[in-house]
């Protein structure tokens, strides 16, 4: 897995991403947000959070 991504980030590689702690870790009841090419990355739960692509 890559480095975690910041939320509202575009232009990333279609696909399925996890919502991840600070430094990747895992988070309690993580989103799983499917996007297409060009989309942008949606907000997470909670401040601080960042999104991995699975």
């Amino acid at each position: 897995m890559g480095k975690p991504i910041n939320p509202g980030t575009d232009n990333q590689p279609a696909g399925k991403y996890k919502e991840v702690g600070p430094r990747g870790g895992s988070v309690k009841n993580p989103r799983i947000v499917n996007i297409d090419p060009g989309d942008r990355l949606p907000p997470t739960q909670e401040p601080g959070h960042k999104w991995q692509k699975k």
